[in-house]
C-alpha cells in the first residue's frame, strides 16, 4: 500500500471553489481503480491550507490515477487557485492506534 499526503495553499479567495470541486469529484477519484480511501483536511488556523490524505493499492495505481483524464481535468482547474506550490508526500505507515486497527514497527 502507498498513502499520499498533499498539501495545498490556496488563495484565500478560492478556498469555497476548491471546496466545492473537491465535492463534485471525490467520489469519482475514491472510485478510480487502485484508490482505497481518500479525506480532505482543512488546517485549524490557516484556512486556506488544505490536505488530501489517500490509500492506493501501489504506485502504479497511483501514477494511473496522475496520468488519466479525471486527473487532469480536476488538476487543472486546481492549479489555477494556488497560492503556493503544493506539496506532497508518498509515505509507509509505521504505527496505528485506535478502532481502525493497530499495526507497528
Amino acid at each position: 500500500m502507498l498513502i499520499r499526503i498533499v498539501k495545498m495553499t490556496f488563495e484565500t479567495s478560492e478556498t469555497e471553489d476548491f471546496q466545492e470541486l473537491f465535492k463534485q469529484n471525490k467520489e469519482k477519484i475514491r472510485g478510480f481503480e487502485g484508490c482505497e480511501f481518500l479525506e480532505l483536511y482543512r488546517d485549524k488556523n490557516n484556512k486556506n491550507i488544505f490536505f488530501t490524505y489517500s490509500y492506493w493499492q501501489n504506485e502504479e495505481a497511483l501514477e494511473n490515477y496522475r496520468g488519466s483524464s479525471l486527473f487532469k481535468e480536476v488538476w487543472s482547474q486546481t492549479r489555477k487557485m494556488f497560492a503556493a506550490k503544493p506539496e506532497a508526500w508518498s509515505v509507509d505507515k509505521m504505527w496505528t492506534s485506535g478502532s481502525v486497527g493497530s499495526t507497528q514497527f
